[in-house]
């Protein structure tokens, strides 16, 4: 194991492995619970759905360490969850959406091996890049706040503050406080942590049912009987090109993004600033994504919480493989995942929403060219609760407001076709 892994190249062992691994773990577990709540918006069977969240989560975290010995994990992706459920279900069902997001795993898996994702990368600017990253945020927490019934509907102003003396609101108040100054603490696996504590304080105020005995925590998984392989191919003709589009590149970018930045954190990145191998931890994410689907969940990607285990040490595929058995061993959690409310889940949508909203820091507002196609995406994104109206009118803007003031030859000839594809999104939409 040690020769396969190259620990003694890496200048590491199996302490700091495993602890890598359970940090990572511990950072990332809160989408065993997430996820299931919010893919259970678009109808689908909550507790199927965590069984192919764990299992997809597991075997493409392991297919990463095994293809790339880096020290990455992966998961169904924050964003890319709720345009899942409240973008693409809601035109084609379910059945449609988990097509749609096999095809992307496709596309992603071909632009991997045609060597087309550096180009596609290089193509797109880094305003539209950081601005969609934090549109995604704002529409992320946008849906925590309504689940935490913090925001409701309102006919006067379309929405209005909820009634925060109320039990289930109280519960997501806690659990964002109890988050946030774990956060600020800067103690491992806040948000995870942030769900199980709001789910204790939930049993108080009357939101959840107390488990009287070990089989109200611990029990058989759920089987995936009621999402697997049902796959609607006929229906992905509905979606749109902008809808298949939007799935690759948020995958492609946030993947791109996490690699390279977790990549430079672990000292991986060669004399040119490039991951070696990058191309077979792409080819994970793709698998991982195809297979994903299969199995009933929405786009898995790279996860930045990777982070946490290399600061931790973790520099080898042996972390990754911790974290895929510590997943697995999660599948016994379904019968406590029945008592994680929508109340508890909610304050962790908000502070991921938090995290990636600090991606506007890296655009120039000072330049009006690049300040107002960012403007526009992440407006349109909670505004329009579309994450694909986003992106669409970003790419619309930037090369638009860029020719009209002389500057016209920085846009990359890509953009521009993006932008008539964007237009015609909004026409036939």
């Amino acid at each position: 194991m040690e020769k396969f892994f190259q620990f003694s190249k890496h200048d590491t062992n199996y302490k700091k492995e495993v602890i890598a691994g359970i940090t990572t773990f511990m950072t990332m577990a809160y989408i065993i619970f997430v996820n299931p709540d919010i893919l259970a918006g678009a109808g689908m069977d909550e507790g199927a759905v965590m069984t192919a969240t764990i299992i997809a989560a597991s075997l493409s975290t392991i297919l990463m360490g095994l293809l790339t010995n880096y020290p990455f994990a992966l998961a169904s992706g924050m964003g890319l969850n709720a345009f899942f459920a409240f973008n693409v279900a809601p035109r084609v069902g379910w059945e449609g959406a988990l097509a749609a997001v096999f095809i992307s795993g496709v596309a992603f898996g071909l632009l991997a091996i045609l060597g087309l994702i550096e180009k596609i990368d290089a193509a797109v600017p880094t305003t539209l890049k950081r601005a969609v990253a934090a549109g995604i945020g704002l529409f992320i927490a946008f849906i925590g706040l309504q689940n935490a019934e913090l925001i409701v509907a309102y006919e006067g102003t379309l929405v209005t503050m909820g009634d925060v003396t109320a039990p289930g609101p109280l519960v997501a108040i806690f659990g964002l406080l109890l988050t946030a100054i774990l956060m600020a603490l800067k103690v491992r696996g806040a948000i995870l942590l942030g769900i199980i504590g709001a789910t204790i304080f939930s049993f108080f105020v009357g939101v959840a049912d107390v488990p009287t005995s070990v089989g109200h925590i611990v029990g058989a998984p759920n089987s995936l009987e009621p999402i697997a392989f049902q796959l609607d191919f006929a229906a992905v003709l509905e979606v749109g090109i902008i809808v298949l589009f939007a799935l690759v590149f948020v995958d492609l970018f946030d993947t791109m993004g996490t690699l390279l930045g977790t990549g430079a954190r672990a000292g991986f990145l060669n004399e040119k600033g490039e991951l070696p191998k990058v191309k077979n931890a792409m080819l994970a994410d793709a698998v991982g994504t195809m297979g994903g689907a299969l199995m009933g969940t929405s786009t898995v990607t790279t996860y930045v919480e990777s982070t946490a285990g290399v600061s931790e040490g973790g520099r080898t595929g042996f972390t990754s493989i911790v974290v895929g058995v510590l997943f697995l061993l999660t599948l016994f959690l379904a019968p406590f995942a029945g008592l994680v409310t929508g109340y508890a889940t909610a304050p962790a949508l908000i502070i991921v929403g938090v995290l990636m909203m600090g991606a506007v820091k890296d655009i120039d507002f000072e330049d009006f060219t690049e300040a107002f196609p960012a403007f526009v995406t992440i407006a349109l994104m909670p505004f329009t609760f579309s994450i694909a109206h986003g992106i669409a009118g970003g790419f619309i803007a930037y090369p638009l407001v860029k020719l009209f003031a002389g500057k016209g030859k920085e846009v990359h000839w890509f953009i521009y076709i993006l932008a008539v594809v964007s237009v015609i999104h909004f026409i036939v939409d």
